[in-house]
């Protein structure tokens, strides 16, 4: 399984926001709606050996953090009118103890970014511009990489990535646009399968 972790420093953590303006009634979740699309759309298909979790920070209810797993995947469109209204709906559901299912392959839990990092047991590729060239680097086909969305982890959100030895990973040596890096990991993953 490949495994993305995004940070939504930002983004609002309920469900009451207007789909007409995901961009600015939502704390920019409008980023990380395109990571989802860059996650699991392929041309014609969806990725289904493909997991994202997206660590959501913003008011009110931080945290809370949306699960959404390829191989379960339904009901999910590349607009992200429609992606939105799916994150939306899983926002509303009451998130108490563990994950609870909004809709097939969509879960939502009040995890944290560590808690998330501790379930997985698997090698923490950190996504950054001051790391070893992803070209060069050997990793696991099912690491985790995490990233941040419009803004970089913060101090605290790197240390916690030290305390499991994530290992700096760059995509060059320019910033791009989070979804943009996503789209970079998949195909250079796919291509180390051919």
């Amino acid at each position: 399984m490949r495994t993305f972790i995004i940070i939504g420093h930002r983004a609002k953590t309920s469900g009451d926001f207007a789909l007409n303006d995901l961009c600015g009634s939502t704390g920019r979740l409008d980023v990380l709606l395109r990571c989802i699309n860059a996650t699991f759309f392929l041309s014609g298909n969806i990725r289904r050996d493909t997991e994202i979790y997206l660590v959501l920070l913003g008011e009110p209810e931080p945290p809370k953090t949306i699960h959404l797993v390829g191989s379960e995947l339904k009901y999910l469109n590349p607009d992200e009118r429609s992606t939105g209204a799916l994150i939306r709906n899983a926002l509303m559901k009451e998130t108490k103890n563990g994950e609870i299912r909004s809709t097939p392959g969509i879960y939502v839990s009040r995890q944290t970014f560590e808690d998330v990092l501790k379930d997985l047991k698997v090698q923490i590729i950190y996504l950054r511009e001051e790391g070893d060239d992803i070209r060069q680097t050997d990793f696991q086909d099912d690491a985790v990489f995490v990233l941040g969305d419009e803004k970089d982890l913060t101090e605290d959100e790197e240390k916690i990535l030290k305390k499991y030895n994530a290992k700096t990973v760059s995509l060059g040596p320019e910033k791009m646009h989070a979804s943009h890096c996503i789209t970079i990991v998949n195909n250079e993953m796919d291509r180390r399968k051919i």
